[in-house]
């Protein structure tokens, strides 16, 4: 029993999760919607990370969500924030240890495509990690060779998106590119990733998904598209239009996760 599992349990010794969600910038909204909520701060919880973005409230909160068991953790470590990858390696590990069995992952994002506009939803059908790091960097064992042809989980996708089409949102679908930040993409950059086949750029996510798949979770994830990608529209990024508009998109993708929980728990 690792030090996370057994400090989670402590605070949480009836809950029978078995699904988390990290809560990516605009969702943070989805935890007051948690019924019986119980709230950890990260410092309560051994070996979990300070929380050092603006807009990330760093805290794990339990309770029901449409009725189903759930875990939602309000703020990540980005790779940009110390130059590890593996910052959340703790945390997903603790995750497994403590019996989630699916971890639902939720970032904001920059389009690429112009149908794609801000305040919008994308599911990830897949990634390209362009960082030039990887989380399981000295793992001295032959777990560290992790297959990802199926990095995100088909019949997860199949419930997000029927979840959509039930709720009336839009889910657009596409591959998300990571890229280490802080600093913005260059115009420049943005029309190499999308020769190589992207449809949207962002700082974090695929990180937390090699380490699930490491752990043996599934995994599913949605990007809120915060603005268009540096070069097509003229105007400059910021963290502050991050925060403005995510909130638009997040009140879509909370409602389409609010609707896919039970079939995300049964897949």
């Amino acid at each position: 029993m690792t030090e996370q599992r057994r400090s989670l349990r402590e605070h949480l010794p009836t809950c029978e999760a078995r699904i988390a969600i990290i809560l990516g910038s605009g969702l943070a909204g989805l935890a007051d919607a948690v019924e019986e909520p119980v709230r950890i701060p990260y410092d309560a919880i051994a070996g979990f990370p300070r929380i050092g973005v603006s807009g990330h409230s760093g805290e794990v909160v339990a309770g029901l969500l449409g009725g189903v068991p759930v875990l939602l953790l309000s703020g990540r470590v980005h790779y940009y924030e110390n130059g590890d990858a593996s910052a959340m390696r703790p945390v997903i590990e603790a995750l497994a240890a403590f019996g989630i069995g699916t971890l639902v992952l939720t970032n904001a994002a920059g389009s690429l495509r112009e149908e794609m506009a801000p305040g919008t939803v994308m599911l990830i059908e897949d990634h390209i990690a362009f960082s030039g790091r990887n989380p399981l960097i000295g793992e001295p064992s032959d777990r560290r060779f992790v297959g990802m042809t199926s990095a995100y989980d088909a019949a997860l996708r199949e419930s997000l998106i029927a979840a959509a089409a039930a709720e009336g949102e839009t889910l657009h679908r596409g591959v998300y590119m990571w890229l280490s930040g802080p600093s913005f993409e260059t115009p420049a950059e943005i029309r190499m990733a999308r020769l190589l086949g992207a449809d949207a750029v962002g700082m974090s996510t695929v990180p937390e998904t090699i380490l699930a798949r490491f752990c043996g979770l599934k995994v599913a994830a949605a990007s809120v598209i915060t603005n268009y990608g540096a070069g097509m529209t003229g105007a400059e990024l910021s963290h502050a239009e991050t925060k403005d508009v995510a909130p638009r998109g997040g009140r879509s993708l909370a409602a389409i996760l609010k609707r896919a929980l039970p079939a995300l728990a049964a897949a």
